[in-house]
């Protein structure tokens, strides 16, 4: 499918006119007057997709250390119980409690989506608040999916927005995802057009995720979205109780871009609303490792396939990268946890190399295994000036492989494995979230059939419950 479905009908024929002077208001327009109707089918199926993708993502987070630090003292800060399920705990509590545990249990294995354009990854911040706020309010699959679209589509502009520099200092995922947060609750709660545009604003003040944890292994990525979750929803309950917000938190001379970024696009905020439709252009993580990472992966993959070639055959690996993958992958040398691990291009090459995939057990099991350290050295990334230049449109993939004989290899891949091109059937995902669930015994093959068959009718269920039995 292409992201640009026409849909059924134009949320608001007058927001391109709005785009032009004020695009933030012409944002927050959008996510205030969408409706079910406005969306084409073929979005809301593959929202339905990405819901059971995150679902799954939610469950191999149980049991991480990072994940149960972070739910105990936030549940503590909550009800004993309530409306809003913690997946991972098959408690209740409250919506800011649930949405903040579930943003950072869906994080944690990697294999949660990523919007290319925007580098950012929706499903971690916009599902825990759409779960949460229908689940407290007894509102339809359908309320939740049109919610959730709204999510996706502002917090990828909003990313898409703040451009490539941003992203050399600052989590995309937390930063954006504050606004994709509080967009999909404002939506749930029947927020105006102002009233959405104050959530942005206390949003985007609230904004924040920084790199810098990469270096020492701190767990900070979980922290980002289980803090983006919550703020999103705070900013837009505040909305809704009269509180006030920035009118110009995007493009004021003090705002978002003014303090974050070195190339916004403020047009970009405003682009293709109600004819071009974001969420559709969103990937599916098939390694679980960073996404920077992928496009090596598969173009390794391809290369020892078509040659035959075992790990201890390879001399020397380059892969042709673009900055972004140096400035995230770059700092991380000798990773000390499984989570670094998954932020090392060397170590996920080598566990391609020697175990065959790079997946949640090989990581757990191997990931400083003598065969994989050893792998990882021969790694280097080098910056490619056709990768670069299609970046963050299009992850393209490079390597070279020297061979312990003397020969020189070269592979490409072009669209990576989970890319709209190159997607992952309902199979393939049915499939993942068994694996997924099974991973921390978060949920049992059955269980998990049933969430996947609601899954697939979910814009049909008239109230969305809980989605697991009750511990």
């Amino acid at each position: 499918m292409t992201s640009d479905a026409s849909p059924d009908a134009s949320p608001d024929a007058s927001l391109d006119d709005l785009a032009a002077t004020d695009p933030g208001q012409a944002l927050a327009r959008f996510a205030a007057g969408l409706r079910p109707e406005h969306i084409p089918a073929a979005v809301m199926r593959r929202a339905e997709d990405l819901f059971l993708d995150w679902f799954a993502s939610v469950l191999a987070g149980k049991g991480a250390r990072a994940v149960e630090i972070l739910a105990r003292v936030v549940a503590a800060q909550g009800p004993a119980d309530g409306p809003a399920e913690i997946l991972i705990h098959r408690r209740g509590s409250s919506p800011w409690v649930a949405a903040t545990i579930n943003a950072a249990a869906s994080h944690v294995a990697e294999q949660d989506d990523v919007h290319n354009g925007s580098v950012f990854h929706p499903a971690a911040v916009v599902f825990p608040v759409a779960l949460a706020l229908a689940q407290a309010r007894g509102a339809s699959g359908r309320a939740l999916l049109a919610a959730a679209v709204a999510g996706y589509e502002v917090g990828i502009r909003v990313g898409e927005f703040l451009g490539r520099s941003h992203y050399t200092v600052f989590h995309t995922t937390g930063t954006a995802g504050t606004v994709a947060a509080a967009a999909t609750a404002g939506h749930l709660l029947g927020l105006d057009a102002a009233q959405m545009q104050h959530a942005f604003g206390s949003a985007g003040t609230q904004a924040a995720g920084l790199w810098e944890f990469l270096r020492d292994a701190a767990d900070s990525k979980q922290l980002h979205t289980a803090h983006a979750a919550g703020a999103g929803l705070l900013a837009a309950e505040l909305a809704q109780a009269g509180f006030t917000g920035a009118r110009r938190i995007f493009d004021g001379a003090q705002g978002l871009a003014a303090g974050m970024s070195r190339d916004a696009l403020p047009a970009r905020l405003a682009d293709g609303l109600g004819r071009r439709w974001a969420l559709a252009e969103t990937s599916f993580k098939f390694h679980a490792s960073c996404r920077h990472t992928h496009p090596a992966a598969d173009a390794l993959q391809a290369l020892l396939r078509e040659h035959a070639l075992a790990a201890d055959a390879v001399a020397a690996v380059t892969t042709r990268v673009h900055q972004g993958a140096i400035d995230v992958l770059g700092p991380v040398t000798d990773p000390q946890t499984v989570h670094q691990a998954k932020f090392s291009m060397g170590t996920v090459l080598g566990l391609v190399a020697t175990q065959g995939q790079a997946g949640l057990l090989e990581f757990d099991t191997r990931f400083r295994a003598p065969e994989v350290v050893a792998f990882r050295d021969k790694v280097t990334m080098a910056l490619d000036p056709e990768v670069d230049a299609a970046y963050p449109a299009r992850w393209i993939g490079k390597v070279e492989v020297r061979t312990t004989d003397g020969r020189t290899l070269q592979a490409r891949v072009d669209e990576p494995k989970g890319d709209p091109g190159n997607t992952l059937s309902r199979p393939e995902l049915e499939d993942k979230a068994l694996r997924l669930a099974a991973y921390r015994d978060g949920a049992s093959p059955a269980e998990v059939r049933a969430v996947i068959a609601r899954c697939w009718a979910l814009e049909a269920d008239p109230r969305v419950g809980r989605l697991l039995p009750e511990a």
